[in-house]
């Protein structure tokens, strides 16, 4: 893709809520003329999560503008540890972990950026290829004579993390470190822009001073602001832990469920910040999502896309079907089609009872299976009344006969049944 003058990446930043601060001139470098600029990924685990998506935001759309994005892991700066925003120090991780994790994340980054072809196609570097050859008496000779350590103890976070018990000289010294990434990126790159959190603020105008001060050249910072919910809340985390991007830690139907379940007070931010769709098109579905919020419009668009993004249109499909049949109005046919890992995944946080496989493949009656073998109804009159009021389902199919026999015939996956009383509340029996 050639430059795109016409694509102002800073206005379209602050439209989607991604700006939070720039060096001044930086505006107007991106609208004159094709910009390298890079974001830092942290390489602690083997797996990008959804609060690493903003710096991949900024990436994206400064590729979209025509700009080269250069993704750095940082296999050097993951041994060191960053002090931004920490308040305990982080333990370090030996060379194949890392190794493993830069490997893991370059795969998911692909799926956001446009490594292949145009000329201004991403770059994937790893700061260890450099750091690795580079010697302590050198580093503290090259690069250490030319930042002072008041510039460095100004920064807010070295100054937090010395208010709240102190910090080691590894962490103190990260700042140098990525900022020398910055003007090996600037040297050998042609690289004039960082972009990352409004926390890496500190760390990023410490590489534009080492350029300016060791090679007397001109580079630029952008962050943008700290994602947090209405209530205050880090985005980005559930009841469970993080949101990864490998659905193997996190499934599509969970990561689905994720965007889907998002709070109306914070959708509207979310989908700018997180869609790809323009500003008419989101316009357009924002103006349909208000006064109509049950509806949850934005909240399906931005679950849609995002998993299909990153998942395909396979996993999204059996994320929708899995919805449908737990929230909405799927039947028996969508649940029987669920993949393993997509129903057991909306199988999480259901009751679940354990039955003898030996009494079913004799026949158990139904009254028996729920209110003997198991304890889905306290009791056998309270089960009896539910199945003649119509009000129970089994694996999502009417059974309104409390003598009906049940046998494995009955079986999803040859293991479970979904055991449904009313609309919502669902149960697990699992045959062991």
């Amino acid at each position: 893709m050639a430059f795109q003058p016409e694509f102002n990446y800073i206005e379209e930043l602050k439209w989607r809520g991604l700006l939070h601060d720039m060096m001044p001139g930086t505006e107007e470098l991106l609208q004159s003329q094709m910009v390298t600029g890079y974001a830092g990924f942290d390489p602690t685990a083997d797996s990008l999560h959804i609060g690493n998506m903003v710096p991949i935001m900024l990436l994206l759309h400064l590729q979209r503008a025509g700009h080269r994005p250069i993704a750095l892991v940082g296999g050097a700066t993951g041994m060191v540890g960053d002090p931004s925003g920490k308040s305990d120090e982080r333990k370090f991780l030996d060379l194949d972990i890392l190794n493993h994790n830069l490997e893991c994340q370059k795969q998911q980054l692909m799926r956001f950026l446009n490594f292949e072809s145009g000329e201004n196609k991403a770059i994937m570097v790893n700061n260890y290829d450099w750091f690795s050859k580079f010697g302590f008496l050198e580093f503290i000779r090259d690069v250490g004579k030319h930042i002072t350590v008041s510039y460095m103890m100004s920064k807010d976070s070295v100054k937090n993390r010395l208010e709240s018990g102190g910090l080691s000289f590894t962490e103190f010294t990260y700042q140098l470190v990525q900022g020398y990434d910055f003007l090996h990126l600037f040297e050998n790159f042609g690289c004039k822009v960082q972009v990352g959190g409004s926390d890496q603020w500190g760390n990023i105008t410490t590489g534009t001073e080492l350029i300016r001060r060791k090679v007397g050249g001109e580079a630029f910072a952008i962050t943008a602001p700290l994602i947090t919910k209405s209530d205050g809340t880090k985005f980005g985390k559930s009841e469970g832990g993080n949101i990864w991007l490998d659905g193997n830690k996190t499934n599509p139907y969970k990561f689905y469920q994720f965007w889907l379940n998002i709070n109306d007070a914070d959708i509207v931010k979310f989908i700018k910040i997180f869609s790809l769709k323009n500003r008419e098109e989101l316009d357009t579905l924002i103006a349909q999502h208000t006064g109509n919020e049950h509806m949850r419009l934005l909240q399906k668009s931005l679950a849609e896309e995002f998993t299909t993004r990153l998942h395909g249109e396979n996993a999204l499909q059996q994320a929708i079907k899995a919805t449908n049949v737990f929230f909405g109005n799927g039947n028996s046919d969508d649940l029987k089609s669920l993949q393993g890992s997509t129903l057991m995944d909306a199988m999480e946080g259901m009751d679940k009872f354990e039955m003898d496989s030996n009494k079913l493949n004799e026949g158990i009656s139904l009254l028996d299976l729920l209110a003997g073998e198991t304890s889905v109804f306290s009791s056998k009159g309270e089960a009896r009344k539910m199945i003649q009021a119509n009000g129970f389902s089994l694996n999502k199919q009417k059974i309104n006969d409390p003598a009906t026999v049940i046998n494995p015939d009955y079986l999803l996956q040859e293991k479970y049944l979904i055991a449904q009383k009313g609309k919502t509340n669902f149960m697990v029996i699992e045959i062991v």
